[in-house]
């Protein structure tokens, strides 16, 4: 690792199981923050989610050691989880420094310690600031990480954040900030097949990351199976002492996804006799395919095997399956495909700017692990991995985070607007076969799934032409949207005045690299402007290629830009008509493209459209 940086002016603050030694060129710097935490801890011990955690910057619960590692970890070869996913972990950013802010407890995250860590992580001087935080979408003047984060881009660091797990909801994004790259969930090419092989001879495919023997044809020990014992709601959920333990001993348990986390189940029904586990996806979870690296042998399977199974244990004289582990694959899955759980837009505060912005791997990711524990996240897990595996827009964030901290170095003038366009009108819309990017809510993904797209990597440090954006530029966008003066000083600690503002910026639309329109009201056109900074080749033009949304016609002007000098700024139009929503829908997509015409190169600048018909 190279040396800290000259300007790093953060500290490593020692504590709990974590003293100034721990820091190094890779961990430059490590602070935590419980105020919050401590004004709202239980008052009853009982009521916390668990006790495990240290008074330090240090991580009991893994969390923060995964994405971290996911951003900047370094190089390790050899890595797996129990002998799962096997070969050289890396992070998407190995060179740079890391610094960690600890802002969450087993309790939760609260709004003073966000902000105190962002605040502090801005003096320190980081560049990138990557947020796994957040869940549900609320006005911007209310939200700390909204906040904390116009602060932060005021000062020129680039804020990327998780866009929330509650998909596929519509309007469920949140982190909608239009300052921050907001970062959704996809799927990778890697899976970890763990069939149920029923007595009737039928094969349920199904996904684990229990260490089972592999290779077995039958697989293991056949078991009898049994499924709600006891006849309760509590029972077909597998929570905790709510298992007939007479009635489950030895045998193969089937477990409801909801209600307590999916590794909770299968440790209840391990304390409870059984010997193995199935959880089965409910309707709600669909064909999602979340794993975990589970205390006994057990397996996830979709909604569509577990009506199946669960037919065959009602039917069936004496119901018996086995488990058979089928090791890592890679390459044989279609994607990546938008995460099931990943929030979806149009955004609820702000439908004229598109959110989420892109998608990134955010299923069964592998990275690193605390040792205090077991890679099941469990207390009571004895096993212990340096690496282990999660799924969340927490866990597809750092990758973007990573990305960002990538283009940083090679390109340390531009601006964090600057950044973000280039990540995102380079993102893929199409998957490893050349086809659509499909949606776990069934079907072909829209932009409210996923943005701009899947990033990209090697295409965003080249692309072309970008949008660039100026912190004032936000403010005569909240202005825009309505905002009082009271609520752009909660965000912006600036005094206001919307109607001088608006009045020096007639016609004003925010210049960002998607394009989103919102009729209300009845409106049925609207004029935006957008302008590009060429960041390729002197001497180069672009031609612009338009798929309208259905239903509506789109316009632009001029057809094409010339660019004499790198750093040249050009300007365009764009005119959105609709006469009238498409019959029975809400919205409409379609794309915008500036392409690199003559031998100067092959730059492809795409931008998504969006337009919603607001009722109000």
């Amino acid at each position: 690792m190279p040396p800290v940086p000259v300007r790093w002016t953060g500290v490593c603050q020692g504590g709990e199981r974590f003293n100034v030694s721990n820091c190094n060129r890779k961990l430059i710097g490590a602070r935590f923050y419980s105020k919050g935490h401590r004004a709202n801890y239980p008052t009853n011990p009982s009521e916390a989610v668990s006790l495990l955690e240290y008074v330090s910057p240090r991580d009991a619960h893994g969390h923060g050691t995964h994405t971290a590692s996911t951003a900047a970890g370094a190089a390790v070869a050899g890595a797996s989880v129990l002998g799962a996913g096997a070969g050289e972990a890396r992070g998407v950013a190995p060179g740079a420094h890391v610094a960690a802010y600890k802002v969450c407890w087993f309790n939760g995250c609260y709004s003073s310690d966000i902000l105190a860590g962002m605040d502090d992580a801005v003096r320190d001087g980081v560049d990138v600031l990557s947020l796994s935080l957040g869940g549900f979408p609320i006005p911007l003047f209310e939200d700390s990480i909204a906040i904390g984060s116009f602060r932060a881009t005021a000062r020129g660091v680039s804020v990327v954040c998780a866009a929330g797990n509650n998909g596929p909801a519509r309007s469920s994004v949140a982190n909608e900030a239009p300052w921050v790259l907001t970062v959704g969930a996809a799927t990778l090419d890697r899976r970890f097949p763990a069939y149920v092989r029923l007595g009737n001879g039928r094969i349920l495919y199904g996904e684990s990351m229990f260490p089972g023997e592999i290779g077995l044809k039958k697989g293991g020990k056949e078991l009898e199976l049994v499924y709600a014992v006891g006849g309760t709601r509590e029972s077909e959920y597998c929570l905790k002492g709510a298992l007939d333990k007479a009635a489950v001993a030895g045998k193969m348990v089937v477990c409801d996804r909801g209600i307590t986390g999916r590794a909770d189940k299968g440790e209840a029904v391990k304390e409870a006799g059984g010997a193995a586990m199935i959880l089965a996806n409910t309707e709600v979870n669909r064909q999602e395919d979340s794993i975990d690296v589970h205390v006994l042998p057990a397996t996830l399977v979709g909604y569509k095997e577990a009506v199946e199974l669960k037919k065959y244990i009602s039917s069936a004289r004496r119901p018996v399956a086995r488990i058979v582990f089928g090791g890592t694959r890679i390459g044989r899955a279609r994607a990546p495909a938008v995460a099931l759980f990943s929030a979806r837009g149009p955004s609820l505060t702000n439908p004229s700017v598109l959110k989420p912005d892109v998608i990134a791997p955010g299923v069964n990711i592998i990275a690193a692990w605390p040792g205090n524990l077991g890679p099941s996240g469990l207390e009571g897990d004895a096993r212990r991995s340096n690496f282990s595996v999660l799924s969340g827009t927490s866990m597809a964030a750092p990758h973007v985070s990573g990305i960002v901290a990538l283009i940083r170095s090679a390109h340390p003038s531009w601006s964090p607007a600057m950044v973000r366009s280039a990540i995102m009108t380079s993102a893929d819309i199409t998957d490893r076969q050349g086809k659509a990017i499909m949606d776990g809510d069934g079907g072909r993904a829209d932009v409210f799934a996923m943005g701009s797209g899947h990033v990209n990597p090697a295409r965003a440090v080249d692309p072309g032409l970008v949008y660039d954006i100026q912190p004032g530029d936000y403010v005569t966008h909240l202005c825009t949207l309505g905002y009082t003066r009271m609520e752009i000083f909660k965000i912006t600690h600036t005094g206001v005045n919307c109607s001088a503002v608006l009045q020096k910026n007639r016609g004003f639309s925010l210049n960002y690299p998607s394009i989103a329109v919102a009729f209300k009201n009845g409106a049925k056109s609207a004029v935006l402007r957008r302008t590009v900074t060429n960041v390729g080749t002197p001497n180069s033009a672009y031609t612009v290629q338009v798929a309208a949304p259905p239903g509506v016609k789109v316009s632009v002007a001029p057809t094409t830009l010339s660019f004499a000098e790198f750093g040249e700024q050009r300007s365009f139009r764009v005119t959105v008509e609709a006469p009238s929503p498409p019959a029975a829908k809400d919205s409409a997509e379609g794309y915008l493209v500036w392409k690199q015409s003559g031998g100067q190169g092959k730059h492809v600048v795409r931008s998504p459209i969006a337009v919603t018909w607001v009722v109000e």
